[in-house]
């Protein structure tokens, strides 16, 4: 984050925003502009690639099924706009760790400890450890003692569009987001690999929400998509997983996506069409 905080200071912040005498690397400073980063950033993740998704991906024809809920689409931006805020704050504070140097992240490629090589290993185990992180905090927050007052306001949203994707309560979002923080904090990573995932995950949770439920055949019982996460949406106790299907299938979860045996959403609005 350290990279995105340096060109706002240079091109925006530090010209046209602070007064002269406040350094840039000033505690206080580094805080308050990453917490307009952030939310600034989250907020264009969101709206971006979640009306792209909507207008371009998303199957209208699920907003019939009797469990899509009035208004829902409305509901679903509102929440999550009032929720991100929150989920930046503690997110802040770790971004501002990574700033202040406290991180693994490294600048050159030289830095890594097997070159090229090494930023794709670290692509491969960022994906991994953090679908293993997200699969036992997501799983732990479907138990009885945190279930209700965190994690339920996520699952009104029973077919779910891509605007669901971040319509989480603060705590479950932060906590579902906290392995991809946790990362660099363990292992070595690039900088801009870092941010890059960044990216990826965010528009990675906005897929899984996105009702399309094609997933190329060979891959179907490995990578968790939209059909599986939808299944959780609709069936609570199963398909925890983030990017694949194997913590699933490990922790005894796992459930083929009812859409792939032809009972899924799209199903039971055809049926219903034919009756």
């Amino acid at each position: 984050m350290d990279l995105v905080l340096e060109a706002a200071d240079r091109h925006l912040l530090t010209p046209y925003v602070y007064p002269a005498g406040w350094p840039e690397d000033e505690p206080c400073r580094q805080l308050l502009s990453l917490f307009v980063i952030t939310n600034l950033g989250a907020l264009a993740l969101y709206l971006l690639f979640g009306t792209l998704s909507y207008y371009f991906i998303f199957d209208h024809e699920l907003q019939k099924h009797p469990q899509f809920l009035e208004n829902q689409v409305q509901r679903e931006i509102t929440y999550a706009l009032r929720s991100l805020p929150w989920i930046s704050v503690p997110t802040v504070a770790l971004f501002f760790a990574e700033v202040r140097g406290y991180s693994k992240l490294y600048d050159n490629i030289e830095d890594s400890p097997y070159g090229w090589s090494g930023v794709f290993l670290s692509m491969l185990s960022f994906l991994f450890f953090t679908d293993m992180g997200i699969y036992w905090i997501h799983r732990g927050l479907h138990h009885k003692l945190f279930y209700k007052r965190f994690h339920k306001p996520h699952h009104l949203w029973k077919i779910a569009t891509p605007f669901a994707s971040h319509a989480f309560h603060p705590v479950d979002g932060f906590m579902q987001s906290l392995p991809y923080h946790v990362y660099p904090f363990l292992f070595p990573l690039h900088k801009i690999t870092y941010l890059g995932l960044y990216i990826f995950v965010n528009v990675w949770t906005i897929s899984i929400h996105d009702g399309d439920y094609r997933v190329p055949r060979l891959l179907r019982h490995i990578i968790n998509g939209s059909a599986h996460h939808t299944d959780h949406h609709l069936y609570f106790d199963y398909n925890y997983g983030q990017y694949f299907t194997l913590w699933d299938k490990i922790g005894g979860s796992y459930k083929s996506p009812t859409s792939f045996e032809g009972k899924g959403p799209h199903d039971y609005l055809r049926r219903l069409r034919e009756k």
